[in-house]
């Protein structure tokens, strides 16, 4: 007997947790038990391919909003080729409306609702060893396809009438409710798989040390477990160590909000700096009002780089924060992730969410500029997914939401905000990941705020002028993307009736580029928009004395102030030098060290 545990993530870098938890959970069984990895950005044949030759005889997938349309193709597919093969789904996606689930997808036989690890384990009991009946067993959805011969002929000779029931062919059963887990009893489940460079090399690893969360915020799946639990501080130091002298890369702890508990946290905080390797950065989701001085004071020791922390705000608006039920201290958090910025060791990720009730396109451009002067090294706009299960599924009629039937459920228009406003703030999202959370744009960017009453405005503009020229959908070169915000300045500076082309300010804006351009890498070839009368030899007797050195660096003149320029908006002439060292780059924002020296 033979079972497939299938996992099909957003991207390659990613791993999933589930299949590897489950798995080592049911270690008995491990000779058993074969994981199977793929991606949603592989063909429906390539993955099929892949499932069929690993000849299993259970075949079950780790279901999610990203994934669940190609499972549900996929799983079709595999009942035709392999009509035999039982199929069992597990996840988030899956755990509600799982009777709904079932009859609308037929090729599955059954769910592993909710929390899944004892429940998968007696389900591998259960068809290798025939050790119990399917009934038996909490946590479970299933068809009547689901069970075995031998469990068919158990129930077929029961006189009860509800066991003939859950065995008819139209039938649908549901089993009682599993109760939760110890979070110490569960394996580590990358034992044995840290060292194979085959398996999880090169590759985010995802780690919980709780499940659960204090909160109750209604778009939230989080928001109606009950309880929250965390695993033995030494079982989580140990395994932490386990990545740190494998020189894992990344940890993402997928904890819902880390720092819920200080003690916990500190103590996970005080680890990884004690235990630094100098390499392996620890990703947290955390509630930034709920940090102190005594946190902040030691996250401020920590390696630069060593830690990033994802901050969901979501929005400002107090009316749709009480209706998304949502706690959130605005004024402590905004101190908190400036004291975090000022110590630039920690790159900071925010959040926003556009589409929340009562929330309406002049309310989301307040909460956006205000998240945007907190300077976040990445500002995420997400729209709102209606979740399965969730609280906020509930509310929709009451706020008048309207979104996708199909995944990942996202927000069409609202009562507060129409889809011609969702479609513009797609555009605006679009813009900011681009020209904000690329990094490779900022001091242009921060010159060309000073033109706009608002940030917003800024992204807004730059969105409306990409629709006007055809330029929206279409992938752009790095370089492309740098000569269309030079042809953005140009119509702003005509429609403020600034300049011409020529001018002064279009030179400036054309060194702001170069210099963002050169932070990032050491230009093989000049770009289109190369400053005009560069004194080529005396770079070179600069770059002569400065290679001695030995760092890879790269050296520009200009003729203006660019730093000033960046701060005030003002065009400054000052003959310059700058040099970029590559060798000595900034762990947060990936930019060379630069150096100013003044040629005048």
């Amino acid at each position: 007997m033979k079972l497939l545990l299938v996992a099909i993530n957003a991207k390659y870098i990613h791993s999933n947790l589930a299949v590897y938890s489950l798995k080592s959970y049911a270690k008995e069984y491990a000779d058993n038990i074969e994981i199977a990895e793929f991606t949603i950005n592989q063909s429906d044949e390539e993955v099929l391919r892949g499932i069929y030759r690993r000849k299993a005889d259970i075949v079950a997938f780790s279901c999610y909003i990203w994934n669940i349309s190609m499972v549900k193709r996929i799983i079709s597919q595999l009942k035709k080729v392999c009509p035999q093969v039982k199929v069992w789904l597990g996840g988030p996606e899956v755990s509600f409306h799982a009777e709904d689930f079932l009859r609308q997808n037929p090729a599955a036989d059954g769910i592993v609702i909710a929390e899944g690890e004892q429940t998968f384990l007696e389900l591998v009991r259960y068809y290798i060893e025939g050790r119990a009946s399917l009934d038996e067993i909490a946590g479970l959805v299933f068809a009547p396809g689901a069970r075995t011969e031998a469990d068919i002929r158990s129930n077929n000779t029961k006189a009860n009438e509800s066991d003939k029931r859950a065995s008819d062919n139209t039938d649908i059963v549901k089993t009682g409710q599993r109760r939760q887990l110890s979070l110490d009893s569960l394996p580590f489940p990358y034992e044995g798989l840290l060292g194979n460079a085959g398996v999880l090399k090169n590759r985010i690893i995802y780690y919980e040390s709780s499940r659960g969360c204090p909160y109750s915020c209604s778009y939230c799946l989080s928001s109606i477990d009950s309880g929250l639990r965390f695993r033995d501080i030494n079982l989580v130091k140990k395994e932490l160590k386990a990545f740190i002298d494998h020189g894992i890369e990344q940890v993402k702890f997928v904890d819902r909000t880390f720092n819920c508990s200080k003690k916990h946290a500190m103590e996970i905080w005080s680890f990884i700096r004690e235990n630094d390797n100098g390499l392996t950065n620890f990703h947290f989701e955390i509630s930034a009002d709920l940090l102190d001085n005594e946190e902040i004071e030691l996250l401020s020791c920590l390696r630069p780089g060593q830690v990033q922390f994802e901050i969901g705000v979501q929005t400002t608006n107090p009316d749709s924060l009480q209706a998304i039920h949502r706690r959130m201290e605005l004024g402590r958090l905004s101190e908190n992730v400036r004291k975090l910025r000022e110590n630039n060791n920690i790159h900071l990720h925010l959040d926003l969410i556009a589409g929340l009730p009562l929330e309406d396109y002049a309310s989301f451009e307040k909460s956006f500029n205000y998240v945007y002067s907190l300077k976040p090294h990445q500002l995420q706009l997400g729209f709102l997914k209606v979740l399965k299960g969730s609280c906020m599924e509930k509310d929709c009629a009451r706020y008048g939401i309207v979104y996708r039937d199909e995944p990942p459920y996202e927000v069409l228009y609202t009562d507060s905000l129409s889809f011609d406003e969702m479609l513009k703030l797609k555009g605006i999202c679009e813009m900011v990941e681009v020209y904000f959370n690329s990094g490779q744009f900022s001091n242009s960017i921060e010159y060309l705020e000073h033109f706009f009453d608002s940030p917003m405005k800024l992204y807004e503009s730059l969105y409306n002028f990409y629709e006007k020229r055809g330029l929206s959908g279409l992938k752009h070169s790095r370089i492309k993307r740098y000569e269309i915000l030079l042809d953005f300045f140009h119509e702003l500076m005509l429609k403020s009736n600034m300049s011409d082309n020529s001018s002064p300010s279009s030179e400036l804006f054309k060194e702001l580029l170069i210099f963002d351009l050169c932070l990032r890498e050491n230009l093989k070839a000049r770009p289109p928009f190369d400053i005009k009368n560069r004194n080529r030899e005396q770079i070179k007797r600069l770059y002569d004395s400065f290679r001695n050195k030995g760092s890879l660096i790269h050296i520009e003149t200009f003729a203006f102030d660019i730093r000033a320029a960046v701060l005030t908006g003002e065009l400054i002439p000052k003959k310059q030098a700058v040099i970029f060292d590559y060798d000595k780059r900034d762990p947060i924002s990936n930019s060379a060290k630069v150096k100013f020296l003044d040629l005048s």
